[in-house]
């Protein structure tokens, strides 16, 4: 959505990223960004020489509060660092900075693999959707910086539960909570290093089996924190990899939107000469995708490329045999089907002439109908009370 964003005495136009996609409906901030910047203003919480951590900024919204226009920018000490694992939100971050003509020369991107500075003023936090996540940014976040720092987090009320104050109080240390503005809350801890000096251990990644029976050989999977299914093989997973096609001998496949890399590890498992790419927008998922080929078919890691994207923008077109992909139907906490109809695209785009497109989905999802639209042809491989399995043929 392209009204404007209030960012105090600033206003900004603020896109979603990315910018091609169906849903223009979706803002790129909410009501919380707004409590926060308040808040932060209202209490004078930031001077001249302040460093903050911002985590989980979607869009940019918080981040450009920190930026001056390029035609009043003055040299600053302010140091802003931006922790996010999605490769996406760090693309919309930097294009809202430029597309409203600001400074963004003191701002650094880093993603949530990334060690942490420690000279740390102020945190401020939009709570992750994954529970996962949080955990694994809450350690880290006790074991680097300070009890001195001002930590604050944000979200919508609803999703603010009892639990998740909890796992708060038992990471950092005390804490409390704002009245609800906007049906947005803001919640307060104060930092407890100093009553415990050993460091956390996180319990990411965590590494789980696939059974024998299910690739014909038992593989380790080491998936963080980030990354669907984290301790077992989800019955979407299992119910795609029985429906695969044939792989034929030297194939070039995509495992599209790969998480922990699963789907290529199965190609690979039946078709040993397939190359395989694994494109994500996910640090966490791309990072254990390869790990798991490296501790599984380590013999086979130089017939794998993997790459941090948006979809498949900017790979060649006409250039594979065969692009498998589960489409995500949610962004951050917005469910929406534009991700999928890029990815549909951009895979009719990138696949040769007779290439296949398969995929899974909820039953609910009706994916056949943007098939049909794109391709113009798509055939039910197989279906159960949840899910389908499609296919289309770029002719």
């Amino acid at each position: 959505m392209l009204s404007p964003f209030f960012s105090l005495d600033k206003q900004l136009t603020l896109h979603r990223f990315p910018i091609a996609q169906v849903n223009r409906s979706l803002q790129a901030w909410d009501a919380a960004d707004e409590y926060l910047i308040n808040h932060i203003s209202e209490q004078k919480l930031i001077t001249h020489d302040t460093q903050v951590l911002i985590f989980n900024d979607a869009f940019g919204a918080l981040t450009t509060h920190f930026c001056l226009p390029r035609n009043l920018a003055t040299p600053s000490k302010n140091k802003v660092f931006c922790i996010n694992d999605s490769h996406i939100s760090s693309q919309g971050i930097f294009y809202n900075i430029n597309k409203n003509q600001l400074d963004g020369s003191h701002v650094k991107q880093l993603n949530c693999l990334d060690e942490l500075p420690k000279s740390t003023n102020i945190i401020l936090f939009k709570i992750p959707k994954s529970k996962s996540l949080l955990v694994e940014q809450l350690i880290n976040i006790k074991n680097t910086v300070c009890s001195k720092t001002l930590f604050i987090a944000a979200d919508k009320a609803k999703e603010i539960h009892s639990s998740t104050l909890k796992l708060f109080e038992k990471y950092l240390g005390t804490t409390t909570t704002s009245l609800a503005v906007k049906k947005a809350r803001l919640v307060f801890c104060q930092l407890n290093n100093d009553k415990e000096p050993l460091p956390l251990q996180s319990p990411f990644p965590t590494v789980w089996a696939i059974p024998n029976k299910t690739l014909g050989r038992e593989f380790m999977i080491t998936n963080h924190a980030n990354v669907y299914s984290r301790e077992k093989l989800d019955i979407g997973g299992r119910y795609f990899i029985e429906n695969l096609p044939k792989i034929m001998p030297h194939s070039k496949v995509i495992d599209l939107g790969c998480g922990n890399g699963v789907i290529g590890l199965s190609v690979l498992a039946s078709e040993p000469s397939a190359q395989v790419q694994f494109f994500d927008e996910s640090h966490m998922a791309i990072t254990s995708a390869e790990q798991n080929i490296k501790n599984n078919l380590p013999e086979l890691l130089s017939q794998c490329l993997f790459y941090l994207n948006d979809c498949l923008s900017d790979v060649e077109s006409n250039s594979v045999d065969l692009i498998l992909c589960n489409p995500p139907f949610h962004q951050h906490n917005a469910t929406t089907d534009h991700i999928a109809w890029q990815m549909f695209k951009d895979s009719h785009r990138v696949l040769k002439k007779g290439g296949e497109l398969r995929i899974i989905g909820n039953r609910q999802l009706a994916y056949h109908i943007k098939l049909q639209r794109i391709f113009g042809n798509e055939k039910l491989i197989a279906s159960n009370d949840k899910f389908v399995t499609q296919s289309a043929i770029k002719r």
